[in-house]
C-alpha cells in the first residue's frame, strides 16, 4: 500500500506540474554568496505636482535634474504612505501625481564589474508608477500592492562618477479600468465649488493610502543567474515530494547544483538537474498554527549554478512540503480537515498609512497568536512579501486575495478591465506561488455579480487562475445574496460577507439566527460547495458601553459575535469551513457620515489595544484549536498564555 500511496502521489504531482506555469517573475531579493542587497529606506525627496492639469512635472521635465531644482521639496519617509505625514489637508487627499526621489552611492565594485546586473526593485506603490535614473526612464508599471523591478547597470555605468539619482513619479487616480476601480467627478458650478475642484469617487470601505508603500531595492546578480524557481510539493506516507523547476537567464548551458536542506542544515536530497522531483524521507510536514506540535515547518531548496566561468550564482529558497484540497463539506490540509478560526486584516496604522512597518507585523502576528487564530486573509488585496514569509514561519494560513474590490459599475467588466485583472493575477500568483502559507486565491471582493457581463469576465478570471496554479483552490468574496450571483458557480470554496442586525435589520439581533442559517443553506443547497464565513462583525467604539447592548457598544459586538458563533457551530459540523472576523484592527477610511475617524468594526484599536470582543473570540478560536486534539498539553488555553 505505501507503494502505491507513494507512486499517486508522484503522478498526482506530475499532473499539477503540467500546467504551472505563472509568468513574469520576481524571485524575493535575498543575500547570498553571489547576491547583494542594498535597502535604499529612509527620508526620500518628495513634491507633489499640484498644477490644475498634475501634468507640471512632465511638461518640465523634473526627472531631468534634481528634484530640489524643480521647485520646492519636502522630507518623506520610504517607505509610508505620504498622505498623514505632515500638517497639509491638501496633501492627505491629494489624487495625482507625486515624485519623489533619492540620490544612491553605489559600490564601486559594482560599478566597475561588467559581470554584475545591478536591479532596482520597488516593492509596491500606489497606483501607477514611472521610474528613472539619473533622468533615463527605466520601469513603468501599472498596479498597487505588487512589485516591479528594472535591470540598471548600462545606466549607471555610464556616468560612474555621477551619483545614482532615482526618480519615482507615482500616480493615485483610479479609474474604471484600474483595480480597484474608482471615477473623476468634476464639479463645475463655481457657486458651490472653486475652480477646477474634482473628486476621486471610491466603491470601497477603506482610506486610499497612496505613496511608495514597500521598500525600494538595489541587488545584484551575476550574469548568468536564477531568474525563477516553481516549487510543488505533495507526499505519500513518510515521503515527501518536491517536484521544482528552475529558470535561469544569461546562459545557455550551466552546471546547476539543487539541495533540499532541512532546518538543522542537513542535506535531505539532492539533484544537478535543472527540473525534477526530490524524495524527502521521514518527511516533516508544513502544518498550520495549533493544528501540529511543530507547525510551520519549512525546508530551504539551496540552487547553485556555474556558468564554466569563475561567476556562480546562489539563490535559496523557503519551501513547504504540504498539500491542500477541497471536498464538498471540507478543506483539506494535508488530507486533514482544516478550520479557518482567523481573521479578516488591512494594511493600515496610525501615521504610515500602508507603508510597511516591522514593528507593527511582529505585534500583529503576536496578536494573532494571543488570538488562537490559525488564518487571515489578505483583504482587499495582495499584502507585502515580508508579510507571507512570517505566515509561512509562524504556519498562519493565508487566502491571498487580488485588489478586486469594488467592482460595481457595469463599465468595470470590459475587456480592458478583464486584460488588467488577468495580468494583476499573472502577477500575484507569480510572486506567492511558493508560500506554503498560501492555501487559496481569492480573485475579487463583492462585485457587482449580478450584472450580465460578471459571468464571462468571472469564469475567464477563474479559469485563467486555475490553469496558472491548479495547486490551490480560487475564490471570490461574495455577499449573502446567493440568487443573483453569476460567478459562483466557478469557484472552489463559497466565501460569504453578511452583517445581520447591522447594514441588515440594524439593531435587532434577534435576527441572526434566522438570517444566517437561510443564508448558509441557500448557498450550500444551490452549489455544494464548502462555506466560509469571510465577513461579519460591528462597530464598536472602544469604551463606550450600554446594558441592554445598543448599536456602536463594545457590548452590541459581543453579542452580534456570540450570535453569530452559535450557528457556526451547527453548521462546521457539516459544509461550514471557516470564520473570518471583519476586522482584526480598526482602520481608516474615507471621511462620510457612517464613519467616525474610520471603521471601528475591529476586536482591537487601530493601536492593537484589546476591545471586549477580543477576549470572546480568544477563547472560542482556543477552544475550537484544542477540539482538534493534536496539541501538545503545554500550548492547551489557557496554560501557555
Amino acid at each position: 500500500m505505501a507503494v502505491s500511496e507513494r507512486l499517486g502521489g508522484l503522478v498526482r504531482l506530475l499532473c499539477l506540474w503540467a500546467v504551472f506555469d505563472a509568468g513574469n517573475p520576481l524571485l524575493f531579493p535575498r543575500e547570498s554568496v553571489s547576491r547583494e542587497v542594498k535597502e535604499l529606506s529612509g527620508l526620500w525627496s518628495f513634491r507633489a505636482d499640484k498644477s490644475p492639469t498634475r501634468n507640471q512635472g512632465f511638461q518640465r521635465a523634473w526627472y531631468k535634474s534634481r528634484l530640489i531644482e524643480t521647485g520646492p521639496v519636502i522630507d518623506m519617509p520610504v517607505p509610508a504612505s505620504y498622505n498623514d505625514i505632515t500638517q497639509d489637508p491638501t496633501l492627505r487627499d491629494f489624487i495625482g501625481w507625486v515624485w519623489y526621489e533619492r540620490e544612491v552611492v553605489v559600490p564601486a565594485r559594482w560599478l566597475t564589474d561588467e559581470g554584475t546586473r545591478v536591479v532596482l526593485r520597488v516593492g509596491s506603490a500606489h497606483y501607477y508608477s514611472i521610474v528613472w535614473v539619473n533622468g533615463v526612464k527605466v520601469a513603468e508599471h501599472e498596479g498597487g500592492h505588487l512589485p516591479f523591478e528594472a535591470e540598471i547597470g548600462s545606466v549607471i555605468r555610464e556616468g560612474p562618477a555621477v551619483p545614482c539619482r532615482v526618480t519615482i513619479a507615482v500616480n493615485n487616480t483610479l479609474t474604471l479600468q484600474t483595480l480597484p476601480p474608482g471615477t473623476i467627478q468634476y464639479m463645475s458650478d463655481q457657486s458651490k465649488y472653486p475652480e477646477g475642484f474634482f473628486v476621486q469617487n471610491i466603491y470601497f470601505d477603506f482610506f486610499n493610502y497612496a505613496g511608495i508603500h514597500r521598500p525600494v531595492l538595489l541587488y545584484t546578480t551575476p550574469k548568468a543567474y536564477v531568474d525563477d524557481i516553481t516549487v510543488v510539493t505533495d507526499f505519500s506516507d513518510n515521503i515527501g515530494l518536491v517536484k521544482y523547476k528552475v529558470s535561469v537567464q544569461g546562459a545557455s548551458t550551466v552546471n546547476m547544483k539543487v539541495t533540499l536542506i532541512d532546518k538543522d542544515g542537513h542535506c535531505v536530497a539532492s539533484s544537478n538537474e535543472s527540473s525534477g522531483v526530490l524524495k524527502v524521507v521521514d518527511v516533516k510536514l508544513w502544518w498550520p498554527y495549533l493544528m501540529h506540535e511543530n507547525p510551520g515547518y519549512l525546508y530551504s531548496i539551496e540552487v547553485r549554478l556555474m556558468d564554466g566561468s569563475t561567476s556562480e550564482d546562489v539563490y535559496s529558497l523557503p519551501v513547504g512540503i504540504r498539500t491542500v484540497s477541497v471536498t464538498s463539506t471540507q478543506f483539506l490540509i494535508n488530507n486533514k480537515p482544516f478550520y479557518f478560526h482567523g481573521v479578516n486584516k488591512h494594511e493600515d496604522s496610525d501615521i504610515r498609512g500602508k507603508g510597511l512597518d516591522w514593528p507593527l507585523i511582529v505585534k500583529d502576528f503576536n496578536l494573532l497568536k494571543w488570538l488562537g487564530a490559525n488564518s487571515f486573509r489578505t483583504s482587499h488585496y495582495p499584502y507585502a512579501e515580508e508579510i507571507l514569509q512570517m505566515c509561512d514561519r509562524h504556519g498562519i494560513v493565508v487566502i491571498d486575495e487580488c485588489p478586486g474590490v469594488g467592482i460595481k459599475d457595469i463599465r468595470s467588466f470590459g475587456n480592458a478591465s478583464l486584460a488588467h485583472h488577468l495580468d494583476v493575477m499573472d502577477e500575484l500568483v507569480s510572486r506567492d506561488k511558493n508560500h506554503p502559507s498560501v492555501v487559496m486565491w481569492s480573485v475579487a471582493n463583492e462585485p457587482a455579480a449580478e450584472m450580465r457581463p460578471a459571468e464571462y469576465y468571472f469564469k475567464t478570471l477563474i479559469s485563467h487562475t486555475k490553469a496558472l496554479d491548479p495547486t490551490r483552490p480560487v475564490t471570490f468574496i461574495t455577499d449573502s445574496n446567493f440568487a443573483r450571483d453569476k460567478g459562483a458557480p466557478f469557484v472552489d470554496v463559497i466565501c460569504v460577507n453578511s452583517y445581520f442586525s447591522w447594514y441588515h435589520d440594524p439593531g435587532h439581533m434577534e435576527v441572526i439566527p434566522i438570517q444566517l442559517n437561510t443564508q448558509f443553506e441557500n448557498w450550500y443547497g444551490k452549489y455544494q460547495k464548502p462555506i466560509i464565513q469571510s465577513e461579519y462583525g460591528a462597530d464598536a467604539v472602544p469604551g463606550l458601553h450600554s446594558d441592554p447592548p445598543v448599536m456602536f457598544t463594545e457590548e452590541y459586538q459581543k453579542a452580534v459575535l456570540q450570535s453569530y458563533h452559535d450557528v457556526f457551530d451547527q453548521k462546521r459540523k457539516h459544509y461550514v469551513i471557516g470564520e473570518l472576523i471583519w476586522n482584526f484592527a480598526d482602520f481608516m477610511t474615507l471621511q462620510g457620515i457612517t464613519r467616525v475617524v474610520g471603521n471601528k468594526k475591529g476586536v482591537f484599536s487601530r493601536q492593537r489595544q484589546p476591545k471586549a470582543a477580543a477576549f470572546i473570540l480568544r477563547e472560542r478560536y482556543w477552544r475550537l484549536a484544542n477540539e482538534t486534539g493534536r496539541l501538545p498539553p503545554w500550548t492547551k488555553y489557557p496554560c501557555s498564555l
